[in-house]
């Protein structure tokens, strides 16, 4: 199986697709990536059969997910919360679940009170072909971490294709919470996963990829640093040379420290939020 055909969530299953940060500047916020050894997409504008959502991104394909950039570029609804968001904190505002039935999960959500967005369409131009995929949000105020959505990727060997690809898997991404426990109930009933006890905070776990939701304090703890609940304050991923990227990550100017066996890295304003690699 080649690395686009692994991003398809096998039927009844999710995935940890991707993550994004919100981004005053694209093309900045790719230097810095570009800058760690890092293949970074050429910006791209993303569609409705309606027009233009009024964002752009910017991508980090990885062996298991990938890692967004994304930009406001028009004066859109869509964009007029991005921005919104973007003065709560710097960072990453997006955790996107893998799905292998976007309707589906649509009349999931619907039964279970989300009050699903109708569902998108969405495609962009990428070199080689066109990438289309659904996408499933919930109403903004039903989880207010972010925007919390699924995505089923139609046209996944448009997006991984061998030559973006970067040696790196996502593997786990963490959350604030005031109440990690209610909170965690409330993303177990979202995504239909099983919440556990794990530290001082609780765990949900995929089939490819897991969520941690603690306190402020513990994951600040965890990754260096951490903005307010309710927030996403940063991800790890796996890497198979971690002492080789932290040597990078440190020659570029961003304070990394160990942690245990990986290290925490605190990301410059220019991306915001923070990783946990090893």
């Amino acid at each position: 199986m080649n690395i686009a055909d692994r991003q398809k969530p096998a039927p009844g299953t999710l995935f940890v697709d991707h993550v994004s940060h919100f981004v005053a500047d694209l093309d900045a916020a790719a230097r810095v990536l570009e800058a760690l050894g890092m293949k970074v997409t050429p910006a791209s504008v993303q569609q409705t059969p309606e027009g233009p959502v009024g964002a752009s991104n910017r991508c980090v394909m990885l062996e298991e997910g990938y890692i967004e950039l994304l930009s406001p570029t028009h004066d859109t609804p869509a964009a007029t919360r991005m921005r919104a968001l973007m003065r709560r904190y710097d960072g990453v505002h997006v955790l996107c679940y893998g799905t292998p039935d976007a309707e589906a999960e649509h009349r999931r959500l619907q039964a279970h009170g989300f009050e699903p967005q109708p569902l998108v369409a969405l495609s962009r131009a990428v070199d080689g072909g066109t990438a289309r995929f659904k996408v499933v949000r919930p109403a903004p105020d039903k989880m207010p971490e972010g925007r919390i959505q699924y995505v089923q990727q139609l046209t996944p060997e448009h997006l991984w294709r061998k030559g973006d690809v970067n040696r790196l898997r996502l593997e786990e991404v963490f959350v604030v919470a005031r109440d990690p426990v209610e909170t965690a109930a409330r993303w177990a009933r979202f995504a239909g996963l099983l919440p556990r006890a794990e530290r001082d905070g609780v765990r949900l776990e995929t089939a490819r990829g897991r969520i941690f939701i603690g306190r402020r304090e513990t994951v600040a703890k965890l990754l260096g640093d951490a903005p307010p609940a309710p927030a996403i304050a940063g991800y790890a991923v796996r890497s198979s040379h971690p002492e080789k990227l932290a040597a990078r990550c440190k020659a570029a100017g961003i304070t990394v420290k160990r942690h245990g066996k990986r290290y925490a890295a605190t990301l410059p304003k220019t991306l915001g939020g923070a990783w946990l690699f090893g």
